[in-house]
């Protein structure tokens, strides 16, 4: 069940934003607000206290179930839960985690992993094949949040007590989809006696990372405190941080002064001024990353004006890529195709430019812009994302000059996906605004959710339907697990066919992730295939 993912995820994205605006779910606080009766303010982390202090700008915890979890916790839960594989971004491949190694059938239909000695849960049960099987097949039966990305698998089997051996119905690359940041979870499914959900939602967990839940405080200022776990397999020798807390903070200017007074560790996000700032502060420490992360400008193909591929691609050609990414101030980079670099499919030399003398005569070849008709054109985006708002701004100026008007309203994330989504398609928009990354660290999730062809819409918001496009998409999996050169060609075609051919979507921009820490932090890489989470066990506290 895909369509889980964007509806939470949302919240996710907004944490990232230049706002503290919140897109879904829980209650956000005001910067005035001081913290409620029972709450503490934790200390920030230093080799005294040895606690390390996380500010998110909204609500952490949606759903503490590792089988259904698909939004903000990911901050915690991978910190308290780990997966068989873990992805490396300096590498571009998988490393072991609970897997310790792992092999597979030349027809990649058949992946054996060799279990890690001596791992156990939280409940202290043995981390074993057995367990590693129930947990899996738990999510694939839940079917919530990313359980699709098991989709390929027909059979597991736990061979003995360390060998967890997949049969797959289709080749998949099975390692990658391990070390996804969502569902690949491997937990204890015996923890509790009676209904395991209810019990995960009272703010329990059944992980074996290295922290596990202390304290969950809904609501508070500082919401959840992880503690240390003492059975963890890795070992607590050397300095390391001995708690992590979560210390909710709507305010970008509030973080930036609690991390000036060395209240809190880390903050996830500064705008361009702050983040500046604090590039030039001697008792703070920053970090810029690319993300896996872009937006999304998704258009219309099926109907209102924009049916029209020549219209669709006067938009394309209307938006001021360069003004937008100048505007950001290092926030968001220039994006080539649909795939952000550092994946397989990425494509050189699709960077896309403004070119409104094109934009207007393709304009006038469908009988708008100067002189013809008057198109006008509606556009849905998250409210409070000063970054989309931005986006909106400067493609107004630019259509207004080409006699289009754009009608844009910015709405609630799940306003908007519903209008998206409407079954009378004269009620939904001709240009849709949203962010995508991927679950794991591939480029296939972009294409199996945002533009193969559905049958209730969810994520296809430009509701592209082409049978070509859909079988190129199906084979990418198996592709990518057997032939790698054969996905980067795939990937290559079905990017210039759906920007260029089909003019289904305009990509402007791939997020920066700016990060702004305390000074005493060592170790700090920032991991864009698994958003906003900070490892905090692979850190040492400095003095």
């Amino acid at each position: 069940m895909r369509w889980h993912k964007r509806l939470l995820a949302a919240a996710a994205v907004a944490a990232v934003t230049l706002t503290a605006a919140a897109c879904a779910g829980g209650k956000v606080r005001g910067a005035e607000d001081s913290p409620q009766p029972g709450s503490t303010a934790a200390p920030a982390g230093g080799a005294a206290d040895s606690t390390f202090v996380y500010v998110p700008n909204l609500d952490v915890v949606t759903d503490w179930d590792p089988a259904s979890s698909y939004s903000n916790e990911i901050i915690a839960m991978q910190n308290i839960y780990e997966s068989l594989t873990r992805y490396n971004p300096q590498t571009k491949k998988t490393e072991p985690r609970l897997a310790s190694s792992w092999t597979s059938s030349p027809d990649g239909k058949k992946w054996t992993f060799t279990l890690r000695e001596g791992a156990k849960f939280h409940t202290g049960k043995p981390v074993d094949a057995a367990a590693a099987k129930a947990a899996i097949e738990r999510t694939m039966k839940e079917g919530q949040g990313a359980a699709y990305i098991w989709g390929a698998v027909d059979k597991i089997e736990a061979k003995d007590a360390t060998t967890l051996e997949f049969t797959l119905k289709y080749p998949a690359p099975l390692d990658l989809i391990s070390s996804a940041g969502y569902a690949s979870y491997i937990y204890d499914t015996t923890a509790a006696p009676g209904d395991l959900k209810k019990w995960f939602g009272e703010g329990h967990d059944a992980g074996s990372g290295p922290y596990t839940i202390e304290s969950w405080q809904k609501g508070k200022e500082t919401e959840l405190t992880l503690t240390a776990f003492d059975g963890y397999w890795g070992g607590w020798n050397g300095p390391h941080y001995k708690k992590v807390a979560f210390r909710v903070t709507p305010e970008l200017t509030t973080a930036w002064q609690l991390l000036q007074r060395g209240e809190v560790t880390f903050v996830q996000r500064l705008n361009a001024q702050l983040f500046s700032q604090a590039g030039g502060t001697d008792t703070v420490q920053t970090a810029q990353t690319p993300s896996f992360q872009n937006l999304l400008v998704l258009l219309n193909t099926a109907d209102g004006p924009l049916k029209d591929v020549k219209l669709r691609q006067a938009v394309q050609k209307a938006i001021d890529y360069d003004g937008l990414v100048a505007a950001l101030k290092g926030s968001g980079v220039a994006a080539s195709g649909l795939v952000p670099e550092g994946l397989l499919g990425a494509a050189p030399g699709m960077t896309p430019k403004q070119d409104l003398a094109g934009a207007e005569a393709l304009l006038k070849e469908a009988g708008y812009g100067p002189g013809g008709k008057r198109l006008e054109l509606t556009l849905t985006y998250a409210q409070g994302d000063a970054d989309q708002e931005l986006l909106v701004t400067l493609l107004s100026s630019a259509l207004d000059k080409l006699g289009v008007k754009l009608s844009a309203k910015p709405l609630q994330w799940t306003t908007q996906w519903d209008q998206g989504k409407a079954k009378d398609p004269s009620k939904r928009q001709d240009i849709f605004v949203m962010y995508w990354f991927p679950d794991y660290a591939d480029a296939y999730s972009w294409f199996v959710n945002v533009f193969h062809g559905e049958k209730d819409v969810q994520f296809n918001l430009s509701y592209l339907k082409d049978e070509a496009v859909d079988k190129q998409i199906d084979e990418l999996p198996a592709l990518t697990a057997t032939d790698q050169a054969g996905a980067e060609k795939a990937y290559a075609d079905l990017q210039n066919k759906i920007i260029n051919e089909k003019a289904a979507v305009a990509v402007p921009y791939v997020q920066n992730y700016q990060r702004a820490f305390a000074k005493t932090v060592q170790g700090y890489v920032d991991n864009p295939a698994y958003p906003n989470v900070v490892f905090v066990y692979d850190l040492k506290p400095g003095a």
